[in-house]
């Protein structure tokens, strides 16, 4: 089971330090994505996990939240504490907060 956040909780979080991760596909995510979201796409899962971290709760982000939340459900079957984030980087991009493009997360 995982819990859901608004873009606008995940800008509130983001004051501080959390663990964010991007499941697009590699084109998706070099176009534009949250600052400081690390890339390991929904397709490579099993193969990325390592982006993950078991410490922490891990925040997982997509296009609008469909992905993200079929990533939360894989995760948090392995064990991992995961958060969607609700309407994903259209609704991050949607409320006018800035996207970073490339291959880097930040």
């Amino acid at each position: 089971m995982f819990s859901e956040v608004s873009v606008d909780e995940l800008a509130g979080l983001m004051t501080g330090q959390i663990h964010l991760v991007d499941v697009r596909e590699q084109d998706e995510y070099e176009d534009g994505h949250v600052r400081g979201a690390l890339f390991a796409p929904l397709s490579a899962l099993p193969d990325m996990v390592d982006r993950f971290r078991s410490d922490v709760t891990n925040y997982v982000i997509c296009k609008s939240g469909g992905r993200s939340a079929r990533a939360c459900e894989w995760l948090a079957s392995q064990g991992y504490d995961t958060v969607n984030v609700a309407g994903g980087t259209s609704a991050w991009r949607l409320s006018g907060r800035d996207v970073v493009a490339g291959d880097q997360p930040a």
